[in-house]
């Protein structure tokens, strides 16, 4: 269903404009990436190579028929006379055909190699989908990352701005006679390391666009519509940690994968002891040609049953066995380390989150400070009761402040996806649990 549901979302997308007036969304950022990306296109791949691998190993289970086919030209025929009449041994033009039947009756390693291949196949679906899952959670951190560049690009578009009206201001209160020519060149120097945020903003914000257009495999231009229902669930969604911890254990997709790689493992062990048994097979054949010969006979037929069975192999079940038991073994530790470790995963992603709500909540209340603090400066300048350095530091402090507060409201939405992601959840689904 989901690969349906990706299919029907990349048919949506091809027809909906990357760049122009209409603002990219957070949605449609995370269903390129799934669609378009190579990394899910392989992933896509390594299915229907295991699909295939599991139809090879279910083809021991039926049966194979083989049929062959001979034409001569003789430059004579042999004839010869039986029972007084004369019988053609070899004509001209001699024609035969046989047909070959082979089917196997029993063969107990059969059972234990078709467990394996499923399991195997099993996995390989689960490791699919956690790759585009994860690689969901990469497009919307990059795209969240975008956002946050462009939201410090447009404080500095706001420094340049009330740098240019504070040296405007300046220079007037210079030729008034009301302050010295320091206060020109304090707020020339202020406007010029404005134009440099400017200038160095922009690229970042160009660069992360590139980033952002190569993850999801189209040319984004923007504008990037805020993702307000995350960024809402970010600053304010609680989620108990022990629900959380079994929600992930149970559907986490990696998790999933190495289980069912342990499963293929340990099915794998079974098939060398599976060896002891005897096999059955049964040949059926049948024969036909235009030469009957001494017998008379132009078609000709059998039917057979064989047994094979290798009491004996000098300890080559045995030595298979053990290695792939602690190959079982190992597939086993994995996935125990990796449900293990789910635990500090989600711990240190709800610890960091909660860090990054606290850090937001100081960097806002930073930026009101830091913007009440600049209209009081700008007005006792414009009183005469205080320098144009002033108003520079007071113009910083409010840059600064507004970059804090960007960067740790988009950090708080990037410890959220980190959480989700521990937790086994989709970058945007709704939680079920």
């Amino acid at each position: 269903m989901k690969l349906i549901h990706l299919a029907a979302m990349a048919l949506l997308l091809s027809a909906l404009p990357l760049s122009g007036q209409d603002p990219l969304t957070l949605e449609q950022a995370v269903a390129l990436a799934q669609t378009r990306n190579e990394r899910a296109l392989q992933a896509e791949a390594s299915v229907d190579a295991a699909e295939a691998r599991l139809d090879r190993a279910r083809t021991f289970f039926f049966p194979s028929l083989t049929i062959n086919g001979n034409y001569t030209r003789r430059a004579y025929e042999t004839v010869r006379e039986i029972g007084g009449e004369d019988v053609v041994i070899q004509s001209f033009n001699a024609f035969s055909g046989n047909a070959t039947l082979n089917q196997s009756i029993f063969d107990a390693r059969a059972f234990p190699l078709l467990r394996q291949a499923r399991h195997s196949a099993e996995a390989i679906r689960l490791s699919a989908s956690d790759t585009t899952r994860r690689l969901g959670f990469e497009a919307a951190d990059a795209f969240i990352i975008t956002l946050g560049v462009e939201q410090v690009a447009s404080a500095a578009v706001r420094r340049r701005e009330f740098a240019t009206t504070s040296l405007v201001d300046a220079r007037a209160r210079f030729e008034a006679g009301l302050v010295s020519s320091n206060d020109v060149t304090r707020a020339e120097l202020e406007l010029a390391t404005a134009e440099r945020e400017v200038a160095q903003s922009a690229g970042s914000v160009a660069a992360a666009y590139l980033a952002l257009g190569n993850l999801l495999n189209a040319e984004i231009e923007g504008p990037l519509a805020p993702p307000i229902e995350l960024l809402a669930a970010a600053a304010s969604t609680e989620r108990d940690i022990t629900q959380a911890i079994a929600f992930a254990r149970e559907h986490r997709p990696d998790l999933l994968a190495l289980r069912r790689n342990a499963d293929a493992f340990r099915a794998f062990a079974d098939e060398p002891r599976n060896r002891i048994l005897p096999r059955f097979d049964l040949v059926a054949q049948w024969r036909a040609t235009n030469e009957g010969g001494l017998s008379g006979r132009d078609e000709d037929g059998s039917a057979s049953v064989l047994m094979g069975w290798n009491l004996f192999d000098g300890g080559e079940r045995t030595a298979e066995r053990a290695e792939r038991l602690a190959n079982f073994r190992s597939a086993e530790l994995q996935a125990s380390a990796v449900e293990r470790g789910i635990e500090t995963e989600i711990r240190t992603a709800l610890v960091d989150l909660e860090s990054q709500r606290a850090s937001y909540e100081a960097a806002s209340t930073a930026t009101t400070a830091a913007r009440r603090n600049l209209e009081e400066t700008t007005e006792l300048y414009r009183q005469g009761l205080t320098g144009a350095l002033e108003v520079a530091d007071a113009t910083t402090q409010l840059f600064e402040a507004e970059v804090a507060e960007a960067r740790a409201r988009y950090e708080i939405a990037r410890a959220w996806l980190v959480y989700r992601a521990a937790a086994g959840l989709e970058p945007l689904e709704q939680e079920n649990s």
